[in-house]
């Protein structure tokens, strides 16, 4: 059950980006912990070699929330081992303090496991769940044994299903997972359906993946907006041997989703796969508006020791309701009375002003000269595209006359996004700002996912405003 509607989530990357950043930060912004316990407890029924952990910690003496899954002894690994991920010259462990202090109620909240024999990489150092390895398959020379799990989307799938969460946090769970494949199998030269996941296979980072899915969709959330993502330099040490920053499977995810990065000249990996995938299947904006108003905040911290330190903030903000434009809008009426055109020729008329930049056309019946049934055309469109679309009605219609009629308007800001519905993300057009806040399912989009889905355009229609918090 969504326990709070936020309707817009900024997410700071200064410090990149990991799936347990990504968690800590949303349970710091009120995420529904009762639904991520019960998915985690539905998680250890298929391999018990987990416990979750939510404390706080000081980072740079800043009081943050950490999500933590804890393996059992046979399933640990050095994920924090600076040494071991890039070699001496990052052997500074003095970043900012990771100090662990207090719960909320005076304690760690956690859920005890058991030991099962179950692959694993947990999140890397920087607490980041990763499609590529920071670990051993064998004794390392830290004294660690790991298994690992060779897992494909069938089987990543068939875990999902059997997940104890919410269609919609189980929809964007798979989204995640699909991205992930997508940027592993470019990598790798094959298909998604036979990426061997390694480290997003393990039982670890499938709980990071479905307690990011759980804890978003329990906020509600319906625009992200992501102005920056921040990632480091040099190379990072993973299964295949050593990879440069960002790895592969990072740096395809940004490159697909046109996510805006900005490179920092600090050595380390601070974006991980699982980051960017969580990203690239939640973001609707890559630029902040002009005001906004901040209403909560919440700190995510991570646990890799660089020279930055290891924090996601992450705000729900709420923009200033849409002002009355000073500069009045302006658009171009243009009109024809038309009564000896076919109405095919009248359709394949609006089809070709569309195609050419009219912002609205339409006919309504009329009685004209000597008591003659006709149409009235009118087309709407930018000053500026006057000329050719007057062109296209002499060419494409019988009229012998255009007028025209400059006329001045107030409009609500407009803007595009996406909700996630459980059968599919559909695109919707978002009118106005603050209360005064209006979405629109888009036809084209919706139309889609009913042919995709086999359910009605009603159905669709339905899901969409509900996700998007709009009665019908």
């Amino acid at each position: 059950m969504k326990t709070k509607h936020f309707d817009n989530l900024y997410l700071e990357c200064s410090a990149g980006i990991s799936g347990d950043m990504f968690v800590a930060a949303m349970l710091d912004l009120g995420a529904d912990r009762q639904a991520l316990q019960k998915a985690a407890d539905s998680i250890r029924e298929i391999d018990p070699c987990f416990e979750t952990v939510i404390s706080r910690v000081s980072k740079s003496g800043l009081d943050c929330c950490d999500f933590n899954v804890v393996l059992d002894r046979d399933h640990e690994n050095h994920d924090h081992d600076m040494e071991y991920l890039h070699g001496h010259q990052h052997g500074h462990g003095h970043e900012e303090g990771h100090t662990h202090s207090h719960e909320e109620d005076g304690a760690h909240e956690h859920t005890h496991a058991g030991s099962h024999e179950h692959g694993h990489i947990h999140e890397d150092g920087h607490g980041h769940t990763d499609a590529h390895e920071h670990g051993h398959a064998h004794e390392d020379g830290h004294g660690h044994h790991h298994h690992h799990a060779h897992r494909h989307m069938a089987d990543i799938r068939a875990i999902l299903d059997r997940c104890d969460m919410t269609e919609g946090a189980r929809t964007l769970a798979g989204k995640i997972f699909g991205i992930l494949a997508e940027a592993e199998a470019k990598a790798h030269g094959t298909d998604p359906e036979h990426v061997h996941f390694h480290e997003v296979g393990a039982i670890d980072s499938i709980v990071d993946i479905v307690a990011a899915a759980v804890c978003f969709d329990s906020l509600g959330i319906r625009r992200v907006f992501l102005p920056a993502l921040y990632e480091g330099t040099g190379t990072v040490r993973c299964q295949h041997g050593i990879l440069p920053v960002p790895v592969p499977a990072t740096a395809n995810i940004i490159s697909a989703y046109g996510l805006p990065l900005s490179i920092m000249q600090v050595q380390g990996e601070f974006v991980t796969p699982t980051g960017a995938a969580i990203l690239a299947a939640i973001v609707t904006d890559h630029s902040l508006p002009d005001g906004f108003m901040i209403r909560r905040i919440g700190m995510g911290a991570g646990k890799r020791s660089y020279e930055r330190p290891s924090i996601l903030r992450a705000m729900e903000i709420e923009t200033a309701p849409a002002p009355v434009r000073t500069e009045a809008d302006r658009v171009l009426k243009l009109e024809s009375n038309i009564d000896d055109c076919s109405g095919e020729l009248l359709g394949y008329a609006m089809e070709r002003l569309l195609e050419a930049g009219a912002r609205d056309v339409f006919y309504m019946p009329v009685q004209m000269k000597k008591n003659r049934p006709g149409w009235l055309l009118t087309v709407l469109c930018s000053p500026e595209d006057r000329e050719k679309l007057e062109e296209i009605i002499f060419r494409e219609t019988t009229t012998i006359g255009i007028r025209r009629t400059l006329m001045e308007r107030t409009v609500l800001d407009r803007s595009r996004g996406t909700v996630l519905t459980e059968a599919g993300t559909a695109e919707v057009k978002i009118c106005g700002s603050g209360e005064n806040t209006r979405v629109y399912p888009e036809y084209e989009s919706a139309a889609d996912l009913a042919r995709k889905s086999g359910r009605s355009l009603y159905d669709i229609y339905r899901m969409i405003r509900a996700e998007s918090g709009k009665s019908e």
